[in-house]
Order: C-alpha cells, then structure tokens, then sequence
C-alpha cells in the first residue's frame, strides 16, 4: 500500500514538472511569437508551427528559464513584414529570420533588444533605413543584412557595438559615407559594405581594426586616397576594394601583400599572384552578391 502511494506521487509529480515545462513562456511572449506566425504567412512556411502544440515543440523556437531566447526560422518561406512586437522579446539573444521572402521595414522596436547576439536577416527583401538607434542593440557580436533593399545612411552609432565581430551590409541601397565611428569596432573580424551607393574616403580611423580578416568595400562609389593606416591591418586575408573612384592606391605600398587569400584593387601593379594563379583566386573572392530573379526593383 505504502509503496503504491509513493509511485502516486512520483507520477503526479511527474506529470506537474511536464505541465511546468510546458508553461514557462509567458503569454506576452507567446502573443509575439504568434504575431510573427501570422504576419509572415506562417501557414505555408516549409516548417509550420502547430500553435496549438506546447511552445516547446516549435521548431526554431529556443526556450531557456522561462523566456524565448532564440528564433532560428532559415529558409523557411517567410513572407510579408516583421510584426512590431518583436521587440518586446527582451530575453532573445539570437534571431535568423535569413534566406527568406520578409518585406516591409525593420521594426522599430527592434532596437529594444539589448540582450540580441546575432541578427541575421540576409537574402530578404527588407525596405528602409538602418535604424539610427541600432547603437543601442550594446550585446550584439553579428550583424547580418546583406542583400535586401535596405537604404539611407550607415547609422554613426553602429559604433557603439564594441563588441560586433560581424558587420555585413552588402548588396543594399545604401547612400552617404562610411561612418568614423566603425572605427571604434576593435573586435571586427569581417566588415562587408560590397555593392551599395556609399562614397567620400575611407575613414583613416578604420586602421584601427586589427583583428580585421575580412574586408569587402568594391563596387561603391568611394574616392580619395587609400588610407596609410591600412598597413596597420596585420591580420587581413580578404581585401576587396575594386570598382570605386580611388584617386590613389599608395596607402597599399606598405602592406605586405603576401598575407592575403584575397586580394583585389584596380590597380593591377599591387596584384601579389602569379598569372597563372589569378583565375584560382578569383574563385575565392569573398562576393556577398546575391541575384534575386523575381523582384527586379
């Protein structure tokens, strides 16, 4: 009898831990995840959700101590706009929303989400500008958005991301200057502006960014001379900076060229490979430009 009633409780306890896991997230985080479902079509993603199901069956959903801290929904046919609700998610620390059909603009509240790590929202059809506050976004490590329709300026407070490892803005609509503030960047690993309307000189300050490995810049509109201070940049592999309007390419004379995987420029003199080699390493170039055959906007 005794015994009966210990496996009683066991089990009842059981089933209340489960009831309890499947209870953790609360109802305003649960409204949000399910304004996403809808305003992105969620019926015909290639993984739908069964909003019915507990949360944690979700996929894509990442759920740690009671809160939403991770949306992973990668090429799963998303379409139609952001709600602006996710930001309200103040827990989410990963959101790749990349290689989908997502249009519309960027949240505004987006940028209230301070504990975000990793955004990627590349291969969309995103519209507007870069968020002036994206400096707020102060724990972020990558930021992914290339290949959208993302226009106006590069915002000056993405300096504020002392802890971006990851920059890639490429194939956008992008105007106006690199900001000086990229500068401030000491942990940048890879910054790709490739393919947008961005023009004036490089910021010298850029000579900053030592840990530097990746640098995309070809195909804009940028002008003057290469900053000296480049040959700072020790630990570059990748150096792209063909078809722009350089005046002067002397900022590269000091830089050992035998450091690169990459490295491409207009002027051919500066070229480190061997003939036969060129054609190989061109193979390799580190172009972030992606063709999307049904939107020619």
């Amino acid at each position: 009898m005794k015994s009966t009633i210990i496996l009683s409780l066991l089990v009842l306890t059981f089933f209340e831990i489960h009831a309890t896991v499947y209870e953790t997230v609360s109802s305003k985080e649960k409204k949000v995840l399910i304004d996403l479902f809808e305003s992105t079509d969620g019926e015909n993603w290639n993984s739908s959700w069964n909003v019915k199901a507990p949360i944690d069956e979700w996929k894509g959903v990442e759920i740690d101590d009671n809160h939403v801290v991770g949306i992973n929904l990668f090429n799963n046919n998303l379409n139609g706009a952001l709600p602006e609700s996710l930001g309200s998610l103040k827990y989410l620390t990963h959101l790749n929303l990349a290689f989908n059909s997502i249009t519309g603009v960027l949240p505004k509240d987006l940028v209230q989400l301070k504990n975000l790590k990793v955004l990627k929202l590349e291969m969309n059809r995103i519209k507007g500008s870069i968020p002036a506050a994206i400096g707020n976004l102060s724990s972020l490590e990558e930021l992914s958005m290339f290949n959208n329709f993302l226009s106006g300026p590069i915002p000056e407070s993405l300096g504020n991301l002392k802890g971006l490892k990851v920059l890639n803005l490429s194939s956008n609509n992008l105007k106006g200057i690199i900001p000086i503030s990229i500068g401030n960047l000491s942990k940048l690993e890879t910054l790709g502006l490739f393919e947008n309307g961005l023009e004036g000189a490089i910021p010298q300050e850029m000579g900053k960014l030592t840990r530097l490995k990746e640098l995309v810049l070809a195909n804009n509109q940028l002008g003057g001379e290469i900053p000296t201070e480049f040959g700072q940049l020790a630990s570059l592999k990748i150096l792209q900076i063909q078809n722009n309007r350089f005046k002067s390419f002397k900022g590269l004379q000091s830089i050992d060229t035998k450091q690169f995987l990459v490295f491409d420029t207009d002027d051919k003199s500066l070229n480190p490979y061997k003939e036969f080699d060129l054609e190989r390493v061109r193979t390799r170039m580190a172009d972030t430009k992606f063709e999307d055959e049904d939107d020619n906007e």
